[in-house]
């Protein structure tokens, strides 16, 4: 078959599943929104858990650990050994406070200034503020961290609170397969929308199937406008999904916007991205042309041209 004809009964498939669904506009629009809804949930719940990683300003990942040296050792030694621990991997930043500005912190914060003026020595020790590598953020890297500065004769005690980052990960761990789970029933629930509406105009234009088959017709030929119906359906539902999720970032977003100004931040809302945009079309489109292909090809084959 020469390009041009093939292109031109695409065309006219195309063509006519547009008026098919232009001449029923109820069923088509109740169609179309039942198939935006199933998009949008998981597409929603994705975007939330982007916010939310990007709200927190990825403390997810600020892991740090304060390594006490004993009393007697000096600034002079701490010094040495954050030059040390630099080298190591896992470890992407060391800071040395010094007792003598932790002593003044203190003084600062704790409103016990004249409790401490009746000290005869500065009872603090030399400290190192540690920051681990974003790939060292598990707790199995942490835990050999903490065993690495343990095992210093200059250290006294090593500090690490990673219960709440462990917390918060885990969370958005949980919320990542939720998305996942959510995409694969609420695809297979276009599936089945897609493939009981394909079914119906199936068993509808029966006669006009066989008359086509009787002169000739394949069944490719016969499934094609079909399948363009179930792709224009997957189109549509997407292009529904897409004004639902940035319908809610504009409802949504004054009043976090409000929220984060209250607890100092300047964070706005993030509608939904390029890439979720075509993940959210891409996967709108095949549901809809695998939907049509799977109920077409089950139900045309019991459909022949009675003698």
């Amino acid at each position: 078959m020469r390009p041009s004809i093939f292109g031109t009964r695409h065309a006219q498939a195309l063509l006519g599943s547009l008026g098919r669904l232009k001449r029923n506009p109820l069923a088509t629009i109740l169609t179309l929104l039942v198939i935006g809804l199933a998009l949008a949930l998981p597409a929603a719940l994705g975007l939330f858990v982007t916010n939310a990683r990007t709200a927190t300003g990825g403390f997810s990942n600020a892991v740090d650990m304060s390594v006490y040296l004993k009393s007697g050792v000096p600034l002079a030694k701490a010094q040495q050994l954050a030059a040390a621990a630099r080298q190591r991997p896992g470890v992407a930043q060391v800071t040395v406070i010094p007792a003598a500005q932790g002593l003044a912190e203190f003084r600062r914060y704790s409103g016990f200034g004249a409790a401490l003026d009746a000290l005869q020595s500065n009872p603090l020790p030399n400290v190192l503020h540690v920051v681990p590598s974003r790939g060292a953020g598990s707790a199995a890297d942490l835990d050999s961290l903490r065993s690495y500065f343990a095992a210093w004769p200059e250290v006294d005690v090593v500090q690490l609170d990673t219960e709440w980052v462990l917390r918060f990960n885990a969370i958005i761990a949980v919320l990542r397969q939720l998305v996942l789970i959510a995409a694969a029933l609420l695809g297979a629930g276009v599936l089945a929308v897609v493939g009981n509406t394909i079914r119906l105009e199936i068993l509808n234009r029966r006669a006009e199937i066989e008359v086509t088959k009787l002169v000739g017709g394949s069944n490719a030929f016969v499934r094609r406008p079909f399948l363009y119906t179930g792709l224009l359906y997957g189109l549509g539902g997407a292009a529904l999904a897409a004004a639902i999720l940035e319908a809610a970032v504009l409802v949504l977003d004054p009043s976090v916007t409000t929220l984060a100004q209250l607890y100092g931040s300047r964070y706005t809302l993030q509608g939904p991205s390029g890439q979720v945009l075509g993940v959210l079309f891409g996967g709108g489109m095949a549901l809809g042309w695998l939907g049509a292909w799977i109920s077409a090809h089950r139900h045309l084959r019991s459909i022949e041209p009675r003698a």
